[in-house]
């Protein structure tokens, strides 16, 4: 009888011993988890303002562009009118 209670009482311990384990380890896994979230969120976040600046750069450049075109067109149609 003892053998049981004792048994059972160690039984007991191994579950509460490695209910503390597993918990630390998952605490463990989420902070790691959540370190790696922020770093892909800062990576992600550099590479958007890249592709932003460059889209912003290149419709500049774009307008630019369309700008010049229509004040060569509006000077012709000046001079057409002049005639």
């Amino acid at each position: 009888m003892k053998k049981i209670i004792l048994g059972i009482a160690l039984l007991a311990l191994a579950t509460v011993s490695c209910k503390e384990e597993t918990k630390e380890k998952l605490d463990e896994a989420k902070d790691a988890v959540g370190t790696e979230l922020e770093a892909e969120i800062d990576t992600a976040t550099v590479k958007m303002d890249k592709a932003v600046d460059t889209l912003q750069s290149k419709t500049g450049k774009v307008l630019e562009k369309g700008a010049a075109k229509l004040d060569e067109a509006a000077a012709k149609m000046k001079e057409a009118a002049k005639k």
